[in-house]
């Protein structure tokens, strides 16, 4: 039995021991965080206990001292350190000169955070009042940008058989209507035997037109003279209809009535052809667009190639104006069929380079699905974007290069409004933090801002609805923007992140 009781107690003596050297160890590496995980072990956080709130409280600022949290009313020597010191705190059930916590006046105890102007400047904060006004609630769908269906594209097609002999487009280049764009030479025996047959029926006619004017300016009372007129006649029918079916075949070999008339007018052969861009005449031109502006988007030949009939040459667009392809969830579907109905504008938000969005405001849904997808269970609809043409060096739009400010294949998110809110107090998404399920914004009081927890009703990717609950009041001047940099600066300052909650309303 002394075996035991002995082993016991050397167990229990080497046990303590080592708990020493740990805790001393710990010490030695962070004197700070030491002294947090003592009082947060002695003072565990609980919600519901007030009393236990306020005890770890001000534990926290006895080891800290005056870094973050800021009383109401009272300053550091109200505290009463000289009369109990910090060997007496077993009498924290009365506080003595601490004053009543359970009333913290306005904002209760305040967890303050100060910048420099330099800091002030270099995270963009930019401080104003908190505003009463009219929220709309919006639904938030994705899009892409898309290419209007059957109107963006023109392809441009070989209309003979040949050699391409010039190329007068660069990829990426401005083309207006009715441009050159690509020279053929001809190869195609069909159509240049089609062109001789042309002209020797061109030649026929104008003999037997000479003719009939010689036969009507003579004597033509004889019998033999008025047959020889009908005879003529009839031949200048036949050659007629000749003419205008060898029109028809050179037609279909792919060219151009302006290019059969200039075969039978120089009655020389047509070796080469000029391939132009499609002239305003046969473009789907929309008034409100404007001029059509092409862009040759795709070239897929070059000098020297040789190619056949209907063999695309290249690809031009017509970016005007493009089309958002957003994709709704099924539960939305009817709050965004009632905004398509009564036109409500839709804004798109554009993510640009700096990780900001850019507004698009004042579109409008212009077609909705009739159905919505089995397997996805998503609605789609498309706004219309009209485009923006950048500009090039010095400020001057480019003649020759085109660009675009929106492409497609860029991805947005649309703001659909669908209910109307009176009365909220509304300020932008950057002026509220996030620390976990928590929201704060900060309360600018001079050079210093001191946090405020506040409840979210709702927000959006550029706004926010703060419940009016009294945690905060129309006309305070808060900061606008930065809000989770100085979430940030504070847990710095403050030089510990396990207290998250000082700076709420108990």
């Amino acid at each position: 039995m002394l075996d035991r009781r002995w082993v016991g107690f050397v167990a229990g003596v080497f046990i303590s021991l080592l708990l020493v050297v740990i805790l001393f160890g710990l010490f030695l590496v962070s004197p700070s965080r030491f002294r947090t995980t003592i009082v947060a072990s002695l003072f565990p956080y609980d919600l519901k206990s007030e009393s236990a709130q306020e005890t770890r409280s001000q534990t926290i600022h006895d080891i800290h001292g005056d870094v973050h949290p800021k009383s109401g009313g009272h300053g550091h020597g109200d505290h009463g350190h000289g009369d109990h010191g910090h060997g007496g705190h077993g009498g924290h059930g009365d506080h003595g000169d601490h004053g009543d916590h359970g009333d913290h006046g306005d904002h209760g105890d305040k967890v303050e955070v100060s910048l420099s102007s330099q800091a002030r400047n270099g995270i963009g904060l930019r401080e104003g009042p908190v505003v009463v006004k009219s929220y709309s609630r919006p639904v938030i769908v994705p899009g892409i940008i898309v290419e209007k269906p059957g109107r963006s594209q023109y392809t441009v097609i070989a209309p003979i058989t040949g050699y391409v002999t010039q190329v007068y487009q660069t990829p990426g280049g401005s083309v207006s209507p009715g441009d050159p764009l690509f020279e053929l030479r001809l190869t195609h025996e069909e159509l240049v035997q089609s062109q001789v047959d042309l002209l020797a029926t061109s030649e026929a006619l104008d003999v037997i037109q000479r003719e009939l004017r010689r036969l009507e300016s003579i004597n033509t009372e004889g019998l033999i003279a008025k047959k020889r007129i009908l005879d003529q006649q009839y031949e200048l029918q036949k050659l007629e209809g000749r003419q205008r079916a060898q029109r028809q075949a050179l037609l279909l070999h792919g060219l151009s009535e302006s290019q059969v008339k200039t075969i039978q007018e120089s009655r020389t052969l047509l070796g080469t052809v000029i391939v132009r861009a499609p002239h305003e005449d046969e473009l789907v031109v929309d008034d409100a667009e404007g001029q059509p502006t092409l862009l040759l988007q795709q070239l897929d030949v070059e000098r020297g190639q040789y190619v056949e009939t209907g063999v695309t040459l290249a690809v031009l667009v017509d970016h005007r104006t493009l089309m958002i392809d957003a994709e709704a969830f099924e539960k939305d579907a009817i709050e965004i069929s009632e905004a398509a109905s009564e036109g409500r504008p839709v804004v798109a938000m554009l993510e640009t380079a700096s990780g900001e969005s850019r507004d698009i405001p004042g579109l409008t849904i212009d077609y909705l699905s009739s159905e919505v997808d089995a397997e996805a269970r998503t609605l789609h609809f498309f706004v219309s974007l009209p485009n923006e043409k950048l500009s090039g060096p010095a400020g001057k739009l480019s003649s020759e290069i085109l660009n675009w400010r929106y492409r497609p294949g860029q991805r947005v998110r649309l703001r659909v409004p669908i209910e109307e809110w009176p009365d909220r107090m509304v300020v932008p998404a950057t002026a509220v933090a996030e620390d976990g399920v928590e929201h704060y914004v900060f309360i600018a009081d001079g050079d210093h801002f001191h946090q405020q927890a506040v409840e979210v009703e709702f927000r959006d990717p550029k706004s926010v609805v703060l419940a009016n609950d009294g945690s905060i009041h129309p006309g305070d001047i808060i900061a606008l923007t930065a809000a989770q940099q100085l979430q940030f600066a504070l847990k710095s300052q403050s030089g510990t992140t396990a207290d998250h909650h000082l700076g709420h309303t108990h």
